[in-house]
């Protein structure tokens, strides 16, 4: 059974990156449309240029947008981590201790879902891994010693 888990381990990677990505890219576009809802669930958007706010929210789309495509993955991914950290710790922490008491379940979960992705890349299914694989294969025509006729 291992042995199968551990086939299916790029799909289920690539599907999880999917599904973050898409919510991630989700809460940005609520904050700056006003979509789903909006920012305080009442369709209200986040004024351009307000920090934190605003641009949380921009790095949310973009970022959840390329980890949802599976483009540029890591980096993606390790911004997006980097970004709820400091939402968790400097807006949600200082309320209580735990998210449960200070309302930052959402930023914790993506926090440690886009560290993860920053570890395992983009899986089955994404843009990273087609360009590699382009690539590679260009790069293993390039890299093969040239035949020399004797």
């Amino acid at each position: 059974m291992t042995g199968r888990l551990n086939a299916a381990q790029p799909y289920a990677i690539g599907l999880f990156r999917i599904v973050i990505g898409l919510l991630f890219a989700c809460h940005g576009a609520a904050s700056l449309f006003g979509v789903l809802g909006g920012a305080g669930g009442d369709g209200s958007t986040i004024d351009a240029g307000t920090w934190p706010g605003w641009y949380a929210a921009v790095i949310q789309l973009v970022g959840g947008g390329l980890v949802l495509l599976g483009l540029g993955t890591r980096a993606a991914a390790f911004i997006a981590s980097g970004s709820m950290a400091y939402a968790y710790f400097k807006v949600h922490q200082p309320e209580a201790l735990w998210p449960i008491e200070n309302g930052g379940e959402a930023s914790a979960i993506f926090c440690w879902a886009m560290l993860l992705l920053v570890f395992t890349g983009s899986g089955a299914f994404g843009l990273d891994r087609f360009f590699a694989s382009r690539g590679a294969g260009e790069g293993d025509k390039a890299s093969e010693p040239a035949q020399v006729a004797a």
